[in-house]
């Protein structure tokens, strides 16, 4: 039964420049009270088939989280530049925003980022060293959404007067404009 689900994600700071912290606005529904808080995470994937350099930058608990539509903002820090190997700098990254209930992912949003210098001249002609101070990320605004089933509280409140056997509706049942990959219905295992 699916209690929470991922509506929307809006960044607030973007394009910007690559030592820039993270600001974006997370906009959800839930549709039945929770009993615990949310934990949102946010990962940069520099290199990806290496999971041990993808960097958090942050983590927050959001709750009680009342019944209806939520928003937050969220801010994270830029990746540790030391930690990104040099040729996995400029180009392509992954960005991903995780949410989870009682340590549970129910939804990943991810993202590409692209790093580049900020003029002509040196993204045709960069420079041996990185310089960090002039680079600056732009993110795409078309995320992969994907939704995961996972056990929500089992005792959920029904209002005075409400239907008892009203159904619940699913991810897929609710339109939110996001791109979505269902692993399911790729013949692939959730993650």
């Amino acid at each position: 039964m699916l209690l929470n689900m991922q509506q929307n994600v809006e960044f607030l700071n973007n394009p910007a420049r690559f030592s820039d912290v993270y600001r974006f606005r997370v906009t959800f529904e839930c549709i039945a009270p929770l009993q615990e808080d949310l934990e949102w995470k946010l990962i940069y994937v520099s290199c990806p088939g290496q999971e041990e350099l993808d960097q958090e930058l942050d983590d927050c608990l959001v709750g009680p989280v009342p019944v209806g539509v939520n928003s937050f903002e969220f801010e994270g820090t830029p990746p540790d530049p030391s930690k990104i190997p040099t040729e996995d700098v400029l180009g392509v990254a992954a960005l991903i925003l995780t949410g989870s209930y009682k340590e549970q992912e129910f939804v990943r949003v991810g993202y590409y980022q692209n790093t580049e210098y900020d003029n002509e001249e040196m993204k045709e002609n960069p420079p041996s060293n990185i310089l960090f101070d002039r680079l600056v990320r732009d993110i795409s605004t078309k995320p992969r959404v994907t939704r995961f089933q996972i056990k929500w509280d089992t005792s959920v409140q029904v209002s005075a007067g409400a239907a008892t056997s009203a159904a619940v509706p699913s991810a897929d049942d609710l339109d939110d404009g996001m791109d979505q990959d269902d692993p399911q219905e790729n013949g692939q295992k959730p993650q």
